[in-house]
């Protein structure tokens, strides 16, 4: 493989205030694969690192935020288990964003390794101000 595809990640910044959930998640889908680069390649990780702040303050379009529900398995007998975005935003807010993505990344042996590079976080401040760019804004919002 080329060394161009080698070349090191780097890093956006997205800011989730106001933003409906969906559509930022198909906005950032394709930043993790990569496929904003000329080189992309579908069996190769080449994608960039994604940090999205404000995740508390996304929003869903219609009645989602009180009909929707996402669930979960614990592993016992009768164990399933769902929580609403209404409730699972005082819990943890970040976990709706990253769900989305999720649902929208290619479900192959890449996607771990994806998911990897999603940072989200809950409110403005985050630990990858060293990693930015400086001066850069953010690609949403």
């Amino acid at each position: 493989m080329s060394n161009s595809r080698f070349a090191r990640p780097l890093y956006h910044l997205i800011d989730a205030k106001g933003q409906v959930i969906g559509r930022l998640a198909s906005r950032i889908s394709p930043i993790l694969q990569g496929m904003h680069k000329p080189n992309y390649c579908p069996n190769f990780d080449c994608g960039d690192h994604v940090v999205v702040i404000n995740a508390a303050s996304a929003k869903f379009t219609g009645k989602k935020f009180l009909d929707k529900r996402y669930y979960w398995h614990t592993g016992y007998p009768g164990g399933i288990r769902s929580r609403t975005p209404r409730e699972l935003i005082n819990y943890k807010p970040e976990e709706m964003i990253r769900h989305a993505v999720l649902g929208m990344l290619p479900k192959n042996r890449l996607r771990k390794r994806r998911a990897r590079k999603l940072h989200i976080y809950p409110q403005d401040r985050h630990l990858h101000e060293d990693e930015l760019p400086p001066g850069s804004p953010s690609i949403l919002g």
